[in-house]
């Protein structure tokens, strides 16, 4: 056996910083909580990216038994995310989220309104989406031994720790857009963010058909 996994380890960080992207997590990130305050935002940033460890692990220690179980393909998972993603990225193209938020502008954000922003749709599906969870699957049935497995989670908590670090430069971002400016992004990411869940959803009937 191996003192250190290292194939194993730069194939599973390549592959979660690929399919997880940090960096094009954090103006999605920015654009999602617009009006938030700079602590808001990190108690947000915080939450999401503990959510999204305790999901990515616990997949990658019993997913296969947790879907086995429930009776759920990944397929039906990529397709769920991709349409409650794309209900997001509707309300940031048409200022939705901007308009409901209007009329509490001058109330701070509750801790039910952060926590549920961190879990959905930041923790889920953006950071532990079906491809992130598809990965972890794939990554732990190759792994051999206990060694391997906890490189796996190391790797986990490397590529969350670099989503963390990108969600905490959200803020110096906002301040160099300005207002207009981030007004253009918040539209331009709900379109790219919409093409992005529809195809979570062809991924999904993909995966059903071929299956």
């Amino acid at each position: 056996m191996d003192a250190l996994p290292l194939d194993l380890m730069l194939n599973a960080f390549i592959t979660l910083f690929v399919t997880i992207d940090p960096l094009g997590l954090a103006p999605i990130f920015l654009a999602i909580t617009s009006g938030a305050s700079k602590n808001e935002r990190l108690r947000i940033a915080f939450r999401s990216v503990i959510t999204a460890a305790f999901i990515l692990i616990s997949f990658a220690l019993i997913g296969q038994a947790i879907l086995s179980v429930l009776g759920i393909s990944l397929g039906a998972f990529r397709i769920a995310g991709g349409i409650l993603l794309f209900v997001i990225a509707f309300e940031m193209v048409f200022e939705k989220r901007k308009e409901r938020k209007s009329k509490s502008a001058q109330k701070a954000l509750t801790d039910d309104e952060i926590h549920n922003i961190a879990v959905f749709p930041l923790a889920i599906p953006l950071i532990s989406g079906p491809g992130a969870i598809s990965a972890v699957l794939l990554l732990s049935s190759k792994s051999a031994d206990w060694v391997e497995q906890g490189s796996v989670l190391f790797i986990i908590f490397v590529v969350l720790a670099l989503v963390l670090l990108m969600f905490s430069l959200a803020s110096p971002v906002e301040k160099l857009l300005g207002s207009n400016g981030r007004n253009i992004l918040t539209r331009l990411l709900g379109v790219l963010l919409a093409a992005l869940s529809i195809q979570f959803i062809v991924d999904g009937v993909k995966s059903i058909m071929a299956g």
